[in-house]
């Protein structure tokens, strides 16, 4: 079956034409990232239940967010942990706060944001609007949300602010659905688990006992959450957003589809038909993932949907979507061919066998070199601890991998023969951010039953790169939902500020633009969420430019 799928989409899909590349790196720099977490202190221990994996959330979960929590000008990491089935309480999640070149150093149980129960993802915003980021924590049970209360550390309002829900809840994602200046919450539900009524490992795979799932289990809704001014409302009937055939959620974007000034909802699902709901401009949404070629892969087939990306990989201004699967089938790229509609154009741009034998979870679009084009990360590990016996040639554990955009056709640089992301881990979220405010993107793998890898990027800053940072003042405080378009040296870059994204994560807030060897930008756009357009002219290059709504330079950092 899967080898058909291959010869339909090589059949059905002609290869984007090549575009000159800017000069790059020579060959033996490109792939040099370098995994310091242990070195900076990333250093606690995921804990994922049993190591047989006995039921299905005992694989899952390992989410990460990076957020600037203290306002000091560089990120800092939330990461998320898992539990016991017996521990209420949970492992403890991570806050590292990050103090530049001493390292980061966890402040979770100082500030009042440990979390509590089994948690499974993160994302950020400043959802109140006061200046500086708050959490969203997803879990197994109840979810919690930390309200940033500055130096009084952080405080527990999910119940009080209408957003705690009671189920099973996996990728989450903040945007401006309604555009009245506040970020509005999307969260994706996984499945009703209740563990005694699962027989342990009461499945199998390729001739192994394995836990029991998805397809076992009940599906769980999502949940949308209106906010109304720092309180949220339930409101997923009235919106249009409960589906009557729900499915397994993981990777949630909230990004404007079509480019129309208004933010569309896109799920990724597991082994069900994935969601993209159109933002019909009223208050309401209207799922078209069937219309718009989003909901299954080439030969219409539901595959397993984990991570999720956003980005414009082929330089044509519309950002396309790209989302990671189980083994045996392909990870799929979607290009973006306007007016709502997309193409599966995973085998034309290079991707059809990169992840056959792999399990894919976190994923990104990024510019590993800063030379103008997004590259690709996809984080892998397997589910199954007992895969090793089946004799498949599959390991549990496996290497991340990184893609090389190629004008618009990608081609696998790591793992490589002497180089990889890191040892091979059983790796979940991923989220990408310039953590040391050097001008390249460095990556953040969560490991389930490990320790994160953080890999720093040192070569990308080797050429030229602008950084945005936005605030919002008609339009939300983090400009989430503000569409940014570049021009320089006769190229036009586009780029979103999202919140939530790759699996159960959440990545640098901050625009980046990498520019090779142009010397100086020649305009950049901002669209806001609330309509105003700003452009700036004549910008230099390498640094961190902080835009304010209201048209002034708030500073450069």
């Amino acid at each position: 079956m899967k080898a058909c799928i291959l010869v339909f989409l090589l059949l059905a899909c002609s290869p984007p034409e090549e575009q000159p590349l800017d000069s790059e790196p020579a060959a033996s720099e490109q792939s040099h990232f370098v995994d310091v977490a242990a070195e900076v202190g990333l250093t606690k221990v995921h804990t994922g239940g049993s190591a047989e994996k006995g039921y299905i959330a005992e694989a899952k979960g390992g989410g990460a967010a990076w957020l600037d929590f203290d306002g000091d000008g560089d990120l800092d990491l939330y990461w998320v942990n898992g539990a016991e089935l017996d521990d209420a309480q949970g492992g403890g999640n991570a806050l590292y706060r990050n103090d530049g070149a001493s390292g980061f150093v966890d402040v979770a149980s100082s500030l009042g944001a440990a979390g509590r129960g089994w948690g499974m993802g993160a994302v950020s915003a400043d959802y109140d609007n006061d200046g500086d980021a708050d959490l969203y924590v997803t879990n197994l049970r109840a979810n919690v949300l930390y309200r940033n209360d500055g130096d009084a550390g952080f405080a527990e309002v999910g119940g009080e602010a209408g957003a705690a829900g009671d189920a099973w809840s996996t990728g989450a994602a903040f945007g401006d659905y309604d555009r009245d200046g506040d970020v509005d919450l999307y969260v994706a539900g996984y499945a009703e688990f209740e563990p005694e009524k699962i027989p342990r490992l009461g499945s199998q795979w390729k001739g192994v006992d394995v836990f029991v799932g998805p397809l076992g289990l009940v599906p769980e809704a999502d949940s949308f959450y209106r906010n109304d001014g720092g309180s949220f409302v339930e409101v997923t009937e009235e919106t249009g957003l409960a589906h009557p055939e729900p499915g397994y959620g993981f990777g949630v974007l909230f990004v404007d589809v079509e480019d129309d000034g208004d933010v569309d909802l896109y799920v990724a699902n597991d082994s069900t038909p994935n969601f993209l709901w159109h933002n019909e401009g009223d208050g309401t949404f209207a799922e078209v993932g069937l219309q718009a070629q989003v909901a299954y892969g080439a030969m219409g087939h539901s595959q397993a949907g984990m991570g999720v990306a956003w980005g414009d990989y082929d330089g044509d201004t519309r950002p396309d979507i790209f989302s990671t699967h189980f083994e045996d089938d392909y990870n799929t790229l979607y290009r973006n061919e306007g007016a709502g509609l997309f193409a599966d154009v995973s085998v034309a741009a290079g991707l059809g066998r990169t992840s056959f034998h792999l399990v894919g979870f976190g994923t990104g679009f990024f510019d590993r070199d800063n030379d103008g084009d997004l590259d690709l990360l996809v984080a892998n590990g397997h589910v199954y601890p007992q895969i090793e016996r089946a004799g498949s040639g599959t390991s549990y554990t496996q290497p991340n991998q990184l893609l090389d955009n190629l004008g618009g056709r990608f081609e696998l640089l790591l793992p490589s023969e002497g180089d990889s992301l890191g040892a091979a881990k059983v790796s979940r979220g991923s989220a990408i951010a310039d953590y040391d405010n050097d001008g390249d993107l460095d990556l953040l793998v969560t490991n389930l039953d490990d320790r994160p890898t953080l890999l720093r990027n040192d070569v990308g800053n080797r050429q030229n790169w602008l950084g945005v940072e936005l605030v919002g003042r008609e339009s939300n405080r983090g400009g989430i939902g503000a569409r940014l378009r570049l021009a320089a040296g006769g190229t036009v870059q586009v780029r979103d500020i999202i919140s939530g994204s790759s699996f159960l994560s959440s990545e640098d807030p901050r625009a980046h633009f990498g520019l090779g060897q142009i010397e100086r930008v020649d305009s950049l756009q901002v669209r806001w969420p609330s309509g105003v357009v700003q452009v700036l002219k004549n910008l230099r290059v390498n640094q961190y430019l902080v835009v304010e709504e209201d048209g002034s330079e708030a500073g450069r950092r």
